[in-house]
């Protein structure tokens, strides 16, 4: 049936009480925001969430979310938020340097891995609890109920960083009867996943659960330098709840969870070979890498990589009903501790090694309040406000291997003919200095490094509100405004002992210079011991200027080439913040706004415009990258704390700004659903992050925007089929970002957004005697051709003393070649038995498409480039009883 006209009036007026969001059910598959499937209880409708920051039944109301349901999580064999991109277009995921690095893009927009100062654009909330950091996943939980990707700026009700979207995982609440299921997966590559819930009542008022769960998996990818293999998994989790209702107007819901992982990830392809890399694998040094052939199925490196993270955390939910009004307070604290560990140049040669690449240690605390409630007939109003508490602490450690000395020595003679060499300069630098043997064998050696020690403390709060007013019965108005004050407190300490990094090459290139005319001026007056004094060189120069600026431009251009060598200068030394020009702290504060009218042309067809605005406060660089802007170079000179080799750059990233509008028209009959959002949308000061191949550099684009369409549907042409299709269409933009990492990329199309993502996915139930199933469910997701990234900067020619990007054209053109195009497949068969036993047959990527996710210049080696690939077909059986 449809509802009545005072029906969809008691459901819009629920659901807009608390904010922004909307969905519908799809039995086996996706459910898609303004998606109102057929209003029969056999097309589950009545689905639950809270995206809007309260518990609502929902049928219409115009926002963008799309929800996975726990159904489709089964049955698509989704572990965690990586797989969800493949049944919701507008999200892509990607896995990084270790485990514990994933990047979030929502309609393009997303950052967050490799720095832990840089918080993600979209923000990630684990049972209305914000996980500040990407070693937040979904953890293979047994009890998640739904998973909410709302898709824009949502800052007006999430109170810290969701600029760009945010992703909700709402897990199953303790129930009061008994009930709970077990689950066991083998697949190949010998997976195993284990997982169970059980849940029940201790009192009348009283319920609990218990989840827990192991996956295990040996790696895709064979290290051919150590014998193992890596791109495994190995991950457990437990999770705790407890559920007290002593009264009706009265819950409170108490959950702690712990979560381990301890793998070797994540393998770095060579896909590109340049001379340095040649200089590696020559005899010479011995090393190996991949062929750029051989991309998907082996790596070398000289000792496995590990990856290790304890995340665990305790939250505690009250909700309270007084009258027409319901109070909700969330209480929450974090802990997270990671350590990765592994081959930084990529190859088998012993180039870099570490003794701890990096540590990260994350204390957390949030408090969240909200009351919400109906003011009067028609006009119903949510306020709130958030609290957030963060201590960042993070340690790094690179010291060079064995094959470092013989490595630069290769590139000192072969960019000057083998004329020059290591031990040469040993002594040149050593003569010019006055003292000869300081220098010998201290170049390149193993040992040489630093040690990077950071720390960050972050406060923030936000108050928000939102009022909806019916206007007519068909007619709402809603109008929200959030204010959010941000202040961070940081600090970077680096000591670098790499002796050939902290030479000063400018004042070793005059003195050079300088014993070059000594050297030549009493070659010419025949001076007892070859070099002329001072005096000798003035009275010279007097007598004969020509002569004498020929023999200065001469000695000049012998020493030129000295400066080339600042590109081997990797481990420079560091101006540590604070200090007393920069005090290492950032305080911002900003209203973001939301409007939005919703109009039901009928009880099918609804309309809406909306507007809303996002923030998220400065990222801080974490890192060996932190450097102070020249805007301070004045300053630090006549403070006299500039350091050898004193380079800028930057220390954070300002603020992002994003706005969108959006319109939408949805339709919702008896048995298909169809809906389009059309939307522009930008972020002010993007904050991007591009690894150069040594450092990665953070900064702020000037606007990057994205006009997009979104189509979401459903059809059942019978009961026992569902069919769901997902297409959105992107047009990106870099419509100002002059000081990108590669040069000026104003005007370019931001790479690794596709102008077409697409799944297409069903599910068939047929009926068996006995009220037993089998359960058909598949999914093709596709994603048009697309750059991995816009510009390689090791490519890109630069001034050999500042660094400043000259032409970046040879950049644009390294990168071009790389692309991507996604069709991957997914299905699961499954027998349903009415004793609660199912057995399921699945398989991802079952047409093993093979492409690069991401490309970057190879550390050390310029002119190689590194990348990441996707995971190859995996298949499997699973079992599971449920009770």
């Amino acid at each position: 049936m449809i509802f009545e006209k005072s029906a969809l009036h008691i459901v819009r007026k629920t659901v807009l009480l608390g904010g922004t969001a909307t969905v519908s059910l799809v039995c086996g598959g996706t459910a898609f925001a303004q998606d109102a499937a057929p209003v029969e209880e056999d097309m589950g409708n009545e689905i639950v969430v809270t995206a809007t920051k309260r518990e609502q039944t929902l049928q219409d109301v115009p926002v963008a979310v799309s929800v996975t349901s726990a159904e489709t999580i089964e049955r698509a064999q989704i572990r965690d938020i990586k797989d969800l991109s493949s049944v919701v277009p507008s999200l892509r995921v990607g896995e990084r340097q270790n485990s514990t690095n994933t990047n979030f893009f929502i309609r393009g927009f997303g950052n967050g891995a490799n720095n832990a100062g840089i918080e993600p654009s979209v923000g990630v909330f684990v049972d209305g609890v914000y996980r500040s950091r990407s070693a937040a996943q979904i953890a293979d939980f047994p009890d998640v109920a739904r998973i909410e990707v709302l898709r824009g700026p949502q800052s007006t009700l999430f109170g810290k960083n969701a600029s760009a979207g945010v992703i909700s995982i709402v897990t199953q609440k303790p129930k009061f009867d008994f009930g709970g299921n077990v689950e066991a997966t083998y697949g190949n590559y010998n997976a195993v996943v284990l997982k169970g819930m059980v849940t029940g009542p201790l009192s009348e008022t009283i319920a609990a659960s218990l989840t827990a769960g192991y996956n295990s998996r040996d790696g895709f990818v064979r290290n051919l330098g150590t014998g193992n293999r890596t791109q495994d998994r190995n991950r457990w989790f437990v999770r705790g709840q407890m559920l007290f209702e002593p009264q009706d107007d009265l819950s409170i819901r108490l959950i702690g969870d712990y979560g381990k992982i301890d793998e070797n990830c994540c393998a770095v392809m060579n896909l590109k070979s340049g001379a340095r890399t040649g200089i590696l694998t020559s005899a010479l040094i011995g090393g190996k890498v991949n062929a750029p052939t051989d991309r998907y199925g082996s790596v070398y490196t000289n000792f496995d990589s590990t990856n290790k993270l304890s995340n665990y955390g305790l939250s505690g939910q009250i909700d309270y009903t007084a009258g027409a009004f319901t109070i909700t307070s969330i209480t929450a604290w974090r802990k997270s501790k990671s350590s990765s560990y592994f081959d930084s140049d990529f190859t088998s040669a012993d180039l870099v090694r570490g003794a701890n690449i990096g540590t990260v240690d994350i204390k957390t605390f949030t408090q969240e309040l909200r009351l919400a409630g109906e003011v009067s007939e028609g006009v119903d109003l949510l306020l709130g406000g958030f609290y957030f508490n963060e201590k960042v602490g993070q340690g790094t450690d690179l010291r060079w291997g064995t094959a470092a000395r013989p490595y630069f020595d290769a590139l000192v003679r072969g960019s000057s003919n083998n004329t020059n060499n290591i031990a040469a300069l040993e002594g040149l630098f050593g003569a010019v200095t006055g003292a000869p043997t300081r220098y010998i064998g201290q170049f390149f050696t193993a040992g040489q490094g630093f040690n990077e020690v950071d720390n960050l403390k972050n406060r923030s709060y936000a108050l928000f509100g939102q009022l909806d007013f019916e206007v007519t019965d068909r007619l709402t108005l809603t109008g929200g405004i959030s204010y959010t004050d941000d202040k961070k407190r940081f600090g970077v300490k680096l000591v670098s002992n790499d002796v050939f990094a902290g030479l000063d090459l400018n004042a070793l290139r005059t003195a050079a210079t300088n014993a070059g005319i000594a050297q030549t001026v009493g070659g010419l007056l025949q001076v007892p011991g070859g070099f002329a004094s001072p005096a000798q060189i003035g009275a010279f120069a007097a007598a004969n200027p020509a002569g004498f600026a020929q023999v200065q431009a001469g000695a000049s251009a012998a020493t030129l080439p000295l400066l080339g060598l600042r590109s081997l200068q990797i481990f420079t030394p560091l101006l540590g913040i604070p200090n007393a020009v920069e005090n290492g702290r950032t305080a911002d504060n900003k209203f973001t706004y939301t409007a939005r009218l919703a109009y039901d042309a009928s009880d099918a067809i609804n309309v809406y415009l909306s507007y809303a605005t996002g923030y998220k406060a400065s990222s801080i660089a974490l890192s060996r990258d932190s450097r102070p802007p020249a805007s301070l170079a004045g300053a630090i000179t006549a403070a006299g704390i500039g350091v050898v080799n004193q380079q800028y750059g930057t220390r954070f990233a300002d603020p992002e700004n994003a706005t969108v509008y959006e319109a939408g028209l949805k339709g919702s009959w008896p048995n298909a659903s169809a809906n389009i959002a059309v939307f522009s949308q930008s972020i002010k000061g993007f904050q991007s992050n591009i690894f150069t191949g040594l450092n990665f550099v953070l900064g702020n684009a000037g606007k990057q925007s994205v006009k997009g369409i979104e189509f979401e549907g459903m059809f059942r042409p019978a009961d026992p089929l569902t069919l769901n299709l997902a297409v959105t269409y992107l047009k990106p933009k870099y419509n100002d970002f002059k000081q990108s990492a590669f040069g000026d990329a104003t005007g370019l199309r931001p790479a690794d957004i596709p102008k077409i993502s697409m799944t297409i996915g069903g599910s068939y139930v047929h009926e068996l005697a006995n009220s037993e199933k089998l359960i058909l469910h598949a999914d093709y997701h596709h994603e048009s051709n697309t750059q991995t990234i816009e510009g390689l900067p090791g490519f890109s020619t630069t001034n050999p003393i500042t660094g400043a990007v000259i032409d970046n054209g040879p950049g644009l053109a390294a990168a071009k070649p790389f692309t991507r195009q996604i069709d991957e497949v997914t299905a699961s068969l499954t027998y349903s038995m009415n004793t609660g036993i199912e057995l399921t047959l699945w398989g991802r990527n079952l047409t093993n498409d093979r492409h690069v996710n991401q490309i970057f210049d190879s550390p050390a080696q310029a002119g190689s480039i590194s990348g990441y690939v996707n995971a190859p077909r995996t298949y499997g059986l699973a079992a599971r009883y449920r009770w």
